[in-house]
């Protein structure tokens, strides 16, 4: 089992920042391109306790696969949890965060996930898994920093 944490901070509102990440249609915009993230399923403008979310992602080596995540344990401007049911990884628990703080709100992801594959995901993690998923939510920070200025 692996985990992956980051955090940031805006000098924004709570409800700016949640009603941003309420929408599951914003993963677009805070996903690589190179990753040709596509929401397959109809989401509606507020995710819901047990909705159901399905997407293509394109890993690379490895081509485009199937992910379908339910959102879970939603507390209302506070935290959510993305979790997969069925996707590239064995398992995969995405809790998000939002706080206010004195340096503003902080938004902080962790994420506990592990890999298929016994021994040669593991090799598959130390070579690339890891560095990817650090691009990934990089690439999401800078993002963020964008759309909350």
């Amino acid at each position: 089992m692996y985990t992956l944490e980051r955090e940031q901070f805006f000098a924004i509102s709570l409800e700016r920042a949640w009603d941003f990440l309420k929408d599951p249609a914003n993963l677009n915009a805070i996903t690589p391109e190179d990753l040709h993230f596509t929401i397959i399923s109809p989401v509606p403008d507020t995710m819901f306790e047990g909705m159901i979310i399905e997407y293509r992602v394109a890993i690379p080596l490895f081509g485009t696969r199937r992910w379908v995540a339910e959102i879970k344990h939603i507390r209302e401007k506070r935290s959510f949890v993305d979790e997969q049911r069925i996707g590239p990884y064995s398992f995969w628990y995405h809790y998000h965060e939002l706080a206010e703080t004195e340096q503003g709100i902080r938004v902080a992801d962790r994420v506990c996930y592990a890999v298929p594959y016994g021994v040669i995901g593991r090799l598959l993690y130390a070579m690339f898994i890891r560095k990817t998923l650090d691009r990934i939510f990089d690439y999401r920070k800078e993002r963020l920093a964008v759309i909350f200025g």
